[in-house]
């Protein structure tokens, strides 16, 4: 076989993290381990937005928490941008809405950066051939995240047209900033309206009140 469909083969993978030697010791491992080719290094999901790639990646390991914009609204705009890329995130946090918020968003995976580096790269493997690998922690918060949300059959709460499409922007991924921006209002009415949403919910967090929402068809 000759190189270049050795090449062909090769998962390419994509890099966003802010730590510089996080990045550079990332790179290394997945550049440096055949079957992987590293197409593109980036600092910022804005960074990798505005770049162009030699070839668009198969795989994305995506930090959470990034400067400017981060992991876990960028993950649909890069998923965007690169259709078929698969997603997976990084974080050093266990985060219950950065984790829902990832995967409402489309990431395909959620993984500590503790994730030894064998492992790291048997999930870009698993995520390539169509799995959703998780580090046992995260996979424990979700489950957890899901069974403290049952699933209701009705929901007595009437949210106003505003409330509704703030809470739609917010499943989106957007910030309370980014959606007070889309919506003309201050970010103080948002956080108003935030308030009254969990109250008639009878809700607490983000991931909480996107998810009885959906699951009741307010959005």
């Amino acid at each position: 076989m000759n190189a270049e469909a050795n090449r062909s083969e090769e998962i390419k993978v994509a890099l966003v993290e802010d730590d510089p030697r996080f990045r550079e010791g990332l790179g290394v491992l997945v550049g440096g381990t055949p079957g992987f080719s590293l197409v593109g290094s980036f600092g910022s999901v804005e960074e990798a937005l505005a770049r162009t790639l030699p070839a668009p990646p198969d795989v994305l390991l995506l930090d959470i928490h990034l400067p400017g914009m981060w992991g876990s609204e960028g993950v649909r705009h890069l998923t965007e941008k690169w259709p078929g890329c698969l997603a997976l995130m990084l974080t050093v946090f266990e985060e219950e809405d950065h984790v829902f918020t990832s995967l409402c968003n489309g990431a395909a995976g959620y993984l500590l950066k503790r994730t030894p580096p064998a492992r790291l790269l048997e999930a870009v493997r698993e995520a390539h051939g169509g799995g959703s690998p998780m580090s046992p922690e995260i996979a424990r918060k979700v489950l957890h995240l899901f069974r403290k949300i049952p699933p209701p059959t009705q929901v007595e709460a009437t949210l106003s047209p505003q409330e509704t499409r703030l809470l739609a922007l917010i499943a989106e991924g957007a910030s309370y900033q980014a959606a007070g921006e889309r919506l003309y209002i201050s970010i103080n009415t948002v956080r108003r309206h935030i308030r009254s949403i969990y109250e008639k919910l009878q809700v607490h967090t983000k991931s909480e009140a996107v998810s009885k929402a959906m699951r009741a068809g307010l959005i």
